[in-house]
């Protein structure tokens, strides 16, 4: 039997990086953990191949060589999915889907053959033991959560590494709060599931074998819910085993808030080489963070918190929603004020959605306020549920947010904000040719032709002047900066053509 793995392409969203990505001279920005999960699942004498559509067109000679397709993806993806899905149908090939594009509607896909939905270490085995008896039903799902310590490594030899910015592990699934509007815990439970300390070495260690000197991203729901677990065990392991084996890479994930309530996790979490965190700010506005179940981020200083955790050596990144029951046309400049202030640069903003299997979808559908399905990607201006406010105001808000946030003037205040409050690790890296070639080609693209030529210069002698040891940090969120402006300029013109059709 030959598995095909294919991961569907990602369209040109916020956290695609496909604009940064040119500059490094990648494809991707992090691989299909799910799938490469799932080849080591598969029984060993199964040939396998991992297509990822990020990095690789899909073939016909592909489809010649396999047996058997199996696909999984996120919503944002859905629409490369559905190409899949018509190519393998009408070339007459088996087809597997899973992950939480499928877990969430398989009904929309009656051309796939089986569908392996939630948790795989629980849904998988029984696929498999049904495809040896020659007898596989179509749907395999369940309602309890895994074991996450008996979950294999992923097959990382099925990648092409040089192709992806990053690579991805995971420490733990599910998350302890009860966000409205927030999926996570719909398909992974409120029960916090760890993997061992041992575990996450063996695989970081995998990586190291295979050459892997770059960032990885933890992608863990709530990377700090189990805070005694982290102190006591994975935290100082992790920083002894990167001291025998010299390592300096870093590494990035979520979190709550609440992270600036504990400078010893924090210190930890740097020593052990974390130096990035994204946290689910959503809005400075009290009401709504109660009224949408997000009680942790009130009755706190949320500017101070950020800045505990800058001071600590580890960079915010933040979520944020407009578009809550509560907020009126003021949540815009409040939102710009607090975003600019915080320094946080790398700020996705989107209008509240309402995803399937949430609290809120389902409060939407009972006062008859649910539109169109989303579009899975919340940063590109499009909701699926009938606002409080105005839609035309709320459309025109979000669009002005956009452009005032990622105008060069803003974005670049935002980069000097951050170097100013944020604690740069002591660490000597060597520069690698694809960090060279990117200060190249931003000096080329954003110094030269860039309309913000005139920010970037002054951003980086500033930055050389005043915080020589954050240049790296500056010439990277530079780059970040001209994809989030081409993405925000993309949705807005897709917006303008829908409101002003031609």
């Amino acid at each position: 039997m030959n598995v095909l793995l294919i991961y569907p392409e990602f369209p040109d969203t916020f956290w695609s990086f496909k604009h940064a990505l040119k500059f490094v001279g990648k494809k991707a920005a992090l691989p299909p953990l799910g799938l490469l999960t799932i080849a080591s699942m598969l029984p060993e004498q199964w040939g396998r191949k991992l297509l990822d559509l990020n990095v690789s067109p899909l073939k016909a000679k592909d489809l010649l060589w396999a047996d058997m397709v199996f696909i999984s993806a996120m919503a944002v993806q859905q629409k490369s999915a559905k190409e899949v899905i018509e190519r393998c149908h009408n070339v007459g090939i088996k087809l597997v889907a899973g992950g939480p594009l499928f877990t969430a509607g398989y009904e929309q896909y009656p051309d796939v053959d089986h569908f392996v939905l939630n948790e795989a270490e629980l849904t998988f085995p029984p696929f498999l033991e049904d495809m040896k008896q020659g007898l596989p039903d179509r749907i395999y799902t369940t309602d309890k959560f895994a074991d996450i310590t008996s979950t294999p490594a992923p097959e990382w030899q099925l990648l092409d590494m040089e192709k992806y910015a990053s690579m991805a592990i995971q420490f733990s699934r599910g998350c302890p709060y009860q966000c409205d509007f927030c999926n996570i815990t719909a398909l992974l439970g409120h029960k916090i599931r760890t993997k061992t300390s041992a575990q996450i070495i063996r695989e970081l260690d995998a990586l190291r074998k295979l050459g892997w000197k770059g960032t990885v991203f933890f992608v863990d729901d709530n990377f700090i819910a189990n805070k005694s677990y982290l102190k006591k065990e994975l935290l100082p392991q992790l920083i002894a085993w990167r001291k025998a084996n010299s390592l300096t890479n870093q590494y990035y994930t979520e979190c709550s808030i609440n992270l600036a309530d504990d400078p010893e996790l924090m210190d930890l979490m740097v020593q052990a080489g974390f130096n990035q965190v994204f946290i689910g700010i959503e809005t400075p506005d009290d009401s709504a963070l109660k009224a949408c179940g997000k009680q942790h981020n009130t009755s706190r200083n949320l500017l101070d918190n950020i800045r505990l955790i800058q001071h600590a050596g580890l960079e915010v990144m933040g979520g944020f929603i407009v578009g809550f029951d509560s907020d009126t046309p003021s949540i815009f400049s409040k939102q710009i004020e607090f975003i600019q202030q915080s320094g946080i640069v790398t700020a996705m903003v989107g209008i509240l959605q309402a995803l399937p299997g949430t609290k809120l979808y389902e409060r939407m559908k009972l006062e008859g306020r649910l539109l169109n399905n989303s579009s899975g990607d919340n940063a590109d201006g499009n909701t699926n549920i009938i606002p409080k406010m105005d839609s035309e105001l709320l459309r025109k808000g979000y669009m002005k947010m956009m452009l005032y946030l990622y105008a060069p003037k803003n974005y670049y205040q935002r980069i000097r904000t951050l170097i100013k409050e944020y604690k740069v690790p002591e660490i000597k890296n060597r520069i690698r040719i694809s960090q060279f070639m990117a200060f190249v080609r931003s000096v080329v693209l954003l110094g030269v032709v860039g309309k913000e030529r005139v920010q970037y210069w002054s951003m980086l002698i500033w930055t050389i002047v005043h915080h020589r040891r954050a240049l790296p940090l500056a010439i990277t969120l530079a780059i970040y900066g001209n994809h989030f402006r081409k993405v925000s300029q993309l949705y807005i013109r897709k917006e303008d053509s829908l409101v002003n059709p031609v």
